[in-house]
C-alpha cells in the first residue's frame, strides 16, 4: 500500500509513535488509509454542515475496512466576497487549494482521498488535485441548499442581488428587501441555482469523479449523508482496485460534462475550471471543443436563473443521469466511460429515466436547439469569449451599440446605480481579467443591477473578467486577450461601436485598424493593483481566461 511509506518497517519505529500519539491503534494502521480533504468551516453557508458530511464518510470509511484521518483546506464563500476586494482572491484560491491537498497527500501518502467541497472554487481545485495526484480519489460536495419562498414562490440568493437594482431604480422599497434577504438563503448548502458551485457538483457525476447524486441531493435531506457513507465504502474498495483519476476523467469524461454543461445551461466559469482540471492530467479542453459541444447538444433543463427551475427539482426529476439518459438517445454522451462507483456509464443508466417532463425535456422538446453556453470571437475577443445564452433575450441575440469604457467593477456598478447606463449602452468593464484584475472577478452586482433596473435586454455588459453563475442577460466575460496583456479590450473608447451577433457567434469592435494601430501605440501597461502577498505572485504566473487562467509551466 502506498501508505507502507510512513508505518512500515523498522525506521518507521518514531512514525508510529507519532500515529499512536493521536490514538490511532496498530490494527487501525495496518487497513488503508484515507485521507480526508474538507472544507468544512464557519464562512460559507455551503460548508457549514460539511463536519456532518466528513463524519458519516469517515463511518463508511470504518464500514469497509479503511482508517480516515482528515484535513482541512481553505475557502471563499463567492456571494459574500462578491463586490469587494476580497473577490480578487476568489478564482486564486483555487491553485491554493489544489497545492494545499498535493502538499498533504505527498507528505503523507495516503492509499486514497475523498474530496469534501461544496462551492466555486473549492470543487475544481480539490477535482485538480485529484488529476494531479492520481492516486484513487472520490468526490463528494454538502450539496445545494433548497430554495427559499417569498410571497408564494420560490427565490434564491440572485434574487436578492437582482432587488437590490429594483430598489435603486424605484421598483421595490427597502422594507420589501429586507423580507426577501430574510428567507432567500433558507438554510446550508450551495445557493439553489444552477450557478458555478452547483454546475460543478453535477459535472462531478458527468466526469465520473463522484457518486450518482452528488449534484443535485439537497444539503439538508438524509440521502446526503447515506450518499456521504456510500462515498467511504466507494474509496476503501477504489483502492483494493488500483482505480485512478486519470482512469476515469478521460478526454471523452471531459466530452460527457461538456454535454450535459450545455444540456442544463450552466456558469460560464465551468469553461474556466474544467480546462484547468484536465491540463492537470496532461489533456487539453480548448474552447473550439466547448463551442463545436454548444452546437450539437440541446439545452433541455432550464435552471435559475435563465429559467424557472432549482436543484431540487433537478433532483426529483431524476438528477443529472436522467438528463445523461436523455441526450445518449442522440449519442452525445460516452457509455463506455468509467466511475468511481467501479462501473460504467452505459450500466448506471440502466433504470434511470426523467420523472418530470417540464424540468427535464426531451431532445424534441428542447428549450433550446443549442446548448447554454457560447463562444464568441471577433475583433474584440480575438481569443474569444463566453456567453450563458440561454440566459440571454432573443431580442438581443443582435445587438449593435456605444462603448461606455470603465477601468474597474466599481466604476461601472456606480454607473449604473445612479442611472447613467441606458438602453443601447455597451458597458465594457477592463482590466479585471485574471492578471489585470487580478484574479479575474465575479461581477454579479453590475449584472444583477442592470437586470434589477430592467436593463438587462438592452444592454450588453462585456468584461475580461468574468460573471457569476447566477448571471442574466447579455454579460459576455473572458474576453481574451485581456486588457492587461494589451489585447483589444484595451483599446477601445468610449462611443466606439460594438457588435455583438449570438447566432453568428462573434463580438467586433467596428473601428479601423489603422485607428486602433495609433490606439495601441499610446497605450501603457498599466501597473499591479496588487503589489504585495498571493496575489501579486498570482498575477506574475497566471495564463489567460481562454485556457482555465492555470499557472504559467516552467516551459511557457
Amino acid at each position: 500500500m502506498r501508505s507502507d511509506r510512513m508505518k512500515k518497517g523498522l525506521q518507521k519505529a518514531p512514525h508510529r509513535s507519532l500515529f499512536g500519539a493521536m490514538g490511532y491503534l496498530k490494527e487501525e494502521l495496518d487497513r488503508p488509509i484515507i485521507g480526508i480533504a474538507s472544507s468544512a468551516n464557519e464562512v460559507i453557508p455551503g460548508h457549514i454542515h460539511l463536519g456532518r458530511i466528513a463524519q458519516a464518510v469517515k463511518d463508511g470509511i470504518r464500514m469497509a475496512g479503511g482508517t480516515p484521518m482528515e484535513f482541512s483546506t481553505i475557502g471563499v464563500c463567492d456571494g459574500i466576497a462578491m463586490n469587494h476586494e476580497g473577490m480578487k482572491y476568489s478564482l486564486g484560491s483555487r491553485e491554493l487549494i489544489c497545492d494545499s491537498v498535493e502538499v498533504m497527500a505527498k507528505a503523507y501518502p495516503f492509499d486514497g482521498l475523498v474530496l469534501i467541497p461544496n462551492c466555486d472554487k473549492i470543487i475544481p481545485g480539490m477535482m485538480m488535485a485529484a488529476m494531479r495526484l492520481n492516486i484513487p480519489s472520490i468526490m463528494v460536495s454538502g450539496g445545494p441548499m433548497l430554495a427559499g419562498r417569498f410571497k408564494g414562490k420560490p427565490v434564491d440568493l440572485i434574487s436578492v442581488f437582482e432587488s437590490v437594482g429594483k430598489v435603486a431604480g424605484g421598483l421595490m422599497d427597502a422594507k420589501e428587501l429586507a423580507m426577501l434577504e430574510e428567507c432567500a438563503c433558507p438554510g446550508a448548502g450551495s445557493c439553489s441555482g444552477m450557478f458555478t458551485a452547483n454546475s460543478m457538483n453535477c459535472l462531478s457525476e458527468a466526469l465520473g469523479i463522484a457518486l450518482k447524486g452528488n449534484g443535485t441531493i439537497p444539503a439538508v435531506h438524509a440521502a446526503r449523508i447515506r450518499l456521504a457513507k456510500e462515498t467511504g465504502i466507494a474509496i476503501v474498495d477504489l483502492v483494493r482496485k488500483g482505480l485512478k483519476p486519470r482512469d476515469i476523467m478521460t478526454l471523452d469524461a471531459f466530452r460527457n460534462a461538456i454535454s450535459v454543461d450545455m444540456a442544463f445551461g450552466g456558469s460560464s466559469n465551468t469553461a474556466l475550471h474544467l480546462p484547468a482540471i484536465a491540463h492537470e492530467g496532461g489533456l487539453d479542453l480548448p474552447l473550439t471543443l466547448f463551442d463545436t459541444m454548444s452546437e450539437k447538444v440541446p439545452h433541455i433543463c432550464n435552471m435559475s436563473p435563465a429559467g424557472p427551475h432549482h436543484l431540487e427539482d433537478l433532483n426529483e426529476a431524476g438528477g443529472v443521469f436522467a438528463i445523461m439518459k436523455e441526450l445518449s438517445r442522440r449519442n452525445l454522451i460516452r457509455k463506455s466511460c468509467l466511475t468511481v462507483s467501479g462501473r460504467k456509464i452505459s450500466d448506471l443508466l440502466k433504470g434511470t429515466d426523467a420523472t418530470d417532463r417540464d424540468v427535464i425535456r426531451t431532445i424534441e422538446n428542447a428549450y433550446h436547439e443549442k446548448g447554454g453556453l457560447a463562444v464568441l470571437t471577433g475583433s474584440l475577443a480575438p481569443q474569444g469569449s463566453i456567453v450563458k445564452r440561454i440566459g440571454v433575450s432573443e431580442s438581443i441575440w443582435h445587438f449593435e451599440g456605444k462603448a461606455r469604457v470603465f477601468a474597474s467593477e466599481e466604476e461601472a456598478g456606480k454607473a449604473i446605480m445612479e442611472g447613467r447606463i441606458g438602453a443601447g449602452d455597451a458597458v465594457i468593464i477592463r482590466y479585471e481579467g485574471p492578471k489585470g484584475g487580478p484574479g479575474m472577478r465575479e461581477m454579479l452586482t453590475p449584472t444583477s443591477i442592470l437586470a434589477g433596473r430592467g436593463l438587462d435586454t438592452v444592454c450588453a455588459l462585456i468584461t475580461d473578467g468574468r460573471f457569476s453563475g447566477g448571471t442574466r442577460g447579455l454579460c459576455i466575460g473572458h474576453v481574451s486577450p485581456e486588457a492587461a496583456e494589451g489585447g483589444p479590450i484595451a483599446l477601445v473608447r468610449d462611443g466606439d461601436i460594438v457588435e455583438i451577433d449570438l447566432v453568428k457567434k462573434t463580438i467586433d469592435l467596428k473601428v479601423g485598424t489603422s485607428e486602433l494601430e495609433k490606439r495601441r501605440k499610446v497605450w501603457k501597461k498599466p501597473k499591479p493593483k496588487i503589489t504585495e502577498g498571493y496575489m501579486a505572485r498570482y498575477a506574475r504566473m497566471v495564463t489567460g481566461a481562454a485556457g482555465g487562467a492555470i499557472f504559467r509551466t516552467d516551459n511557457d
